[in-house]
């Protein structure tokens, strides 16, 4: 019997030995590392009350959408990392309430307020009604009081008047409170309709990081888990805001975030880097270039019509928002003041490295994981900018204001969209692209409609004649441009005449009108400083040979 009790107790004792003892605890995301394009690297902490012994670890609020092969958990010294695991698992969780359900319960309240006043003022105009009736009959069943035909008949169709007042004022008020009726069970019926639509619970799926620990004694463990994710990414904008009363030129560096990573970002630190993990780090290698014979279009087609389907459409549809940073409040009265940019420039700390910048923002951000893109801005670089129209008016009546910035590779910039404010007043979109060799960028700032060009073909010096087999066209054209503003501006002017590839065509430029002519590219440049109210007028010509027998296109 003995043995058999400790036996038991062997057993027993064993059992509790081998049970793990679990612990739950919430991660907080507390950085995320944002690569141009799409892809992020998110950094959570967490932190865990360890006992003695082998225990497991579960650590919720993980995304959903992570690479597990990025993976990295750091644990304290004192704390054995025996194995960890990601695991994916659905939870039931409560919707929020449909906005519109109170504002129907309010209604509601409200024309059930007025059923009952109305029904109140019904039932006074009863009573009235009533007691009106009771004094004509009061009067015809009393025999002491001696009154007259006459009298009767008045007194009859004073109250006939009253009783009629009285009916018609119930009958309005029946009709109000039946058309409130109405209402009232149209917004009953349609809040019953939105309640039955709507789940109260609805699945919801939770990311998990999964430790198995092992440590000697009780401890307060604090854990890092970083990992990568595709479902977020960064795409930079621009505000560049130009005052004309000193030509200063401001830029306003932004960037469109957006993410879907399964977890709202809340308090979280920024870092957008211009790094792109996702294009690869290969070698390109050269093959051997195979000659191969022509194949027609229309074959070709019929090639592609068999594998059709194979489209890929990466079109998304992005409404922009303003993010949330903690702790700061709109001005309704001033939108630009959504957080002063000097104070964000002070804010940001630029990193370089040898492949990528970062930018790395000292504030905390709230971006939902709802796929919208929000704007968050980076820093804001005042630029020395040199002003010059440019006009082409073969192609374009109106000049365009171009901005010249030179060391513009000292600012960082990305390919991206730019908002053109000029003395505060919105003028469109631009487009900033830095993948050029040229030692200035230029900026198109828009349209100036106070500079008019007008381009002519000058039919009395243009004609056409025959000299042999060939046929000699002659085109002469005249620019007038004009300066309708208050100041002198410079102004490139630029034209074009035909260029040949073809032995049996020339083309011979007869008169460059003063202009600079680029043989190779067949351009003519006029350098134009034009004062105020003066205009200008350059005329230029040239001369097309070819065989009589053939058609040329593009002769203007």
């Amino acid at each position: 019997m003995q043995r058999l009790l400790f036996a038991l107790l062997l057993v027993s004792t064993h059992t509790i030995a081998q049970q793990k003892m679990v612990v739950t605890t919430t991660s907080q995301l507390t950085n995320a590392n944002v690569y141009y394009g799409y892809g992020a690297e998110l950094t959570h902490k967490a932190k865990a009350n360890v006992v003695a012994g082998q225990q497991e670890i579960v650590i919720n609020n993980i995304s959903t959408t992570i690479d597990q092969n990025t993976l990295q958990i750091a644990a304290p010294e004192n704390v054995v990392l025996l194995s960890y695991r990601y695991n994916l698992k659905t939870e039931i969780v409560a919707t929020a309430p449909n906005p519109l359900y109170k504002k129907m319960e309010d209604s509601i309240k409200v024309i059930q307020k007025q059923v009952g006043s109305n029904l109140q003022e019904w039932q006074l105009n009863e009573e009235q009604l009533n007691k009106t009736s009771k004094i004509i009959d009061s009067y015809s069943a009393n025999p002491n009081k001696t009154i007259t035909t006459a009298e009767v008949l008045k007194l009859i169709d004073y109250y006939n008047g009253k009783i009629q007042l009285y009916r018609t004022i119930m009958y309005a008020l029946k009709l109000k409170r039946d058309e409130l009726e109405i209402q009232k069970k149209e917004i009953a019926d349609r809040l019953i309709e939105l309640q039955n639509k709507d789940e109260n619970q609805v699945q919801k799926p939770i990311g998990q990081i999964i430790l198995e620990v092992l440590t000697k004694e009780n401890t307060a463990a604090d854990f890092s888990i970083i990992y990568y994710t595709r479902n977020a990414g960064w795409v930079p904008t621009y505000d560049m805001r130009v005052k004309s009363i000193d030509n200063s030129f401001k830029l306003m560096y932004k960037a469109m975030v957006s993410q879907t990573t399964g977890l709202d970002w809340k308090q979280v630190k920024l870092t957008l880097s211009t790094s792109n993990p996702n294009q690869g780090t290969t070698i390109p290698v050269l093959n051997p270039l195979v000659l191969q014979l022509y194949v027609p279009t229309v074959y070709n087609n019929m090639l592609q019509g068999r594998s059709a389907g194979m489209v890929y459409n990466r079109a998304q549809s992005m409404s922009t928002q303003e993010v949330n940073i903690s702790g700061y409040k709109k001005d309704k009265d001033d939108e630009e003041k959504q957080t002063d940019a000097s104070d964000i420039s002070s804010y940001t700390t630029l990193n370089e490295s040898q492949l990528f910048t970062s930018f790395e923002i000292d504030l905390p951000y709230n971006i939902p994981t709802d796929g919208n893109s929000y704007s968050v801005a980076i820093k804001e670089e005042k630029i020395n900018a040199t002003y010059k129209h440019y006009s082409i008016p073969k192609l374009d009546k109106d000049a365009f204001l171009l901005a010249e910035i030179n060391n513009w590779e000292e600012l960082n910039l990305l390919p991206g969209e730019a908002n053109i404010i000029m003395d505060n007043v919105y003028l469109g979109k631009s487009f900033i692209d830095p993948n050029t060799t040229m030692d200035t960028l230029n900026i198109s700032m828009g349209r100036d409609k106070r500079l008019s060009t007008k381009r002519l073909l000058m039919k009395e010096n243009s004609k056409t004649k025959f000299i042999g087999n060939n046929k000699v066209e002659t085109f002469t054209y005249e620019i007038t441009l004009k300066n309708n503003k208050k100041e002198a501006v410079n102004v490139l002017l630029k034209d074009q005449f035909p260029l040949s590839r073809m032995a049996d065509v020339q083309v011979k430029l007869e008169d460059d009108g003063g202009a600079e002519v680029n043989e190779e590219l067949a351009t003519l440049n006029w350098k134009v400083n034009i004062k105020p109210g003066e205009q200008k007028k350059y005329r230029f010509s040239y001369k097309v040979t070819y065989p009589k027998d053939k058609k040329l296109i593009n002769l203007r």
